[in-house]
């Protein structure tokens, strides 16, 4: 089973970006993904971004993830 964690992008640099979630930051490929600006949400997933998503999906999907720790 693969787990994609939703996280926030904090800053671009050309194929990758900065992206966090809480106090956690990592640097992650975005070359799968089209046009993304500092404040975008993305799924990442192994060190790439793979899907750009909305705030509320982005939300809603790290509520599911705090539920069930």
């Amino acid at each position: 089973m693969c787990l994609a964690i939703p996280m926030k992008v904090e800053k671009i640099m050309g194929d990758f970006a900065i992206v966090s979630i809480g106090k956690n930051k990592r640097k992650v490929n975005i070359s799968f993904i089209g046009k993304l600006k500092k404040g975008d949400y993305v799924i990442v997933h192994a060190g790439f971004a793979i899907e750009k998503l909305s705030k509320t999906d982005a939300d809603e999907t790290l509520k599911i993830i705090e539920q069930l720790k």
